[in-house]
């Protein structure tokens, strides 16, 4: 079936069951194949597409008013976009914000990203929900020429994301040392010249206001590539480690990522993890990891804390998870997702050792979960 809201489309998004969503092209023009997700945050719509926890994956935004407050360099959470792409209901507007340097349409085609305006996004969230995260092709041409048989076969050869170990195409080339602080009126973003902890951060595909916020905890952070070895780890001397976000299948980082972590484990080092930092973390441990259905996107979701009952307002960003139910003894889980139940965080009973699958740094509580990092380096004193 197809679906033309305009008489001549300039892109196209062809799902892998043959389902055709046509659609008004901005940004780079092109073609690209990727898993679709949704995202039902309201804001944000920079920050998720730099969030290097999207790579190969094209991003259907639930909210229609994306673009309007244009962007800037502020906001980025890596150096550049990394989701694939981007499906949208309305076409962006004309930004209006006193921080936007540039609209989300030329920012885009700079970088190289394809997006596609006009589309049905109640529908094609709908459909994600119920058939689970598709294979797609997106494309963008302005003549309106497209082989939507090649676009589905291309859809079709998406090899997908299980399997697939996406953090060594966006960590770090080499270490570097981070001393930026969260962003507070007036001044912006400050450097954090009194640090009190030392802590190596690897990289899995870090966010930069997480490493913010491991500076405005009192941290010394210096941050390793996601191969980075227990050697390399413990070479640095850090009071404790901290294990980034990231995109691709656990499983497939963990072959290099779960024997560092086990090795610093033996150390008795404090670990924070989040995202795929949890994941890596749960494996570690000898926990399993599943893939979701569609996943959890958006910055809205409950997150229950089970000891204190405390419930908090979260961003989530990831399609796979922990098995709670695979859990090893001493080994708690800490925090469940209130929409299905899923874990959402563990700590080592008696150690100073725990993880989340949130992002505490996200802010939409809007200061919920920053105790987390106040945890860790509690955990370092």
């Amino acid at each position: 079936m197809a679906h033309a809201p305009q008489p001549h489309p300039t892109a196209c998004l062809a799902l892998a069951d043959g389902t055709i969503f046509y659609g008004r092209g901005f940004g780079d023009t092109g073609e690209t194949i990727a898993e679709l997700c949704f995202n039902t945050a309201m804001t944000g719509y920079q920050e998720i597409m730099t969030d290097p926890s999207y790579a190969g994956q094209i991003v259907t935004f639930t909210f229609p008013h994306i673009g309007n407050t244009g962007v800037n360099p502020d906001d980025d959470e890596t150096a550049d976009p990394v989701a694939a792409g981007m499906v949208v209901k309305w076409d962006p507007t004309e930004p209006s914000n006193w921080r936007a340097t540039e609209d989300l349409s030329a920012w885009l085609a700079r970088r190289g990203r394809i997006a596609i305006g006009g589309v049905d996004t109640r529908r094609l969230t709908r459909a994600i929900r119920h058939q689970g995260a598709p294979h797609v092709a997106l494309a963008h041409d302005p003549e309106g020429k497209f082989d939507t048989a090649a676009l589905v076969s291309m859809a079709r050869g998406f090899a997908g994301l299980e399997g697939m170990d996406l953090a060594k195409q966006v960590t770090c080339a080499q270490s570097y040392r981070w001393d930026e602080m969260r962003w507070a009126w007036p001044d912006g973003y400050s450097r954090q010249k009194d640090p009190k902890h030392k802590v190596v951060a690897v990289d899995y595909g870090a966010k930069r206001n997480i490493l913010r916020c491991l500076a405005s905890a009192g941290c010394e952070v210096t941050v390793l590539p996601a191969t980075a070895t227990a050697e390399d780890v413990l070479a640095h001397d850090p009071d404790g480690v901290f294990l980034s976000n990231g995109p691709g299948d656990p499983a497939a980082t963990g072959e290099y990522a779960v024997p560092m972590i086990r090795g610093i484990l033996e150390k008795g080092l404090p670990v924070f993890g989040i995202c795929l930092g949890h994941q890596m973390l749960a494996l570690a441990l000898g926990a399993k990891t599943v893939k979701m259905n569609h996943g959890h996107h958006g910055a809205n979701h409950p997150v229950k804390e089970i000891e204190t009952g405390k419930v908090e307002i979260t961003s989530m960003n990831h399609g796979f998870a922990v098995d709670g139910q695979t859990l090893p003894d001493g080994v708690i889980e800490s925090h469940v997702s209130l929409f299905d139940g899923s874990n959402c965080g563990i700590r080592v009973e008696g150690r100073p050792v725990f993880s989340v699958q949130h992002h505490p740094e996200a802010s939409p509580g809007p200061q919920d979960s920053f105790y987390l990092f106040e945890r860790f380096a509690e955990s370092m004193s």
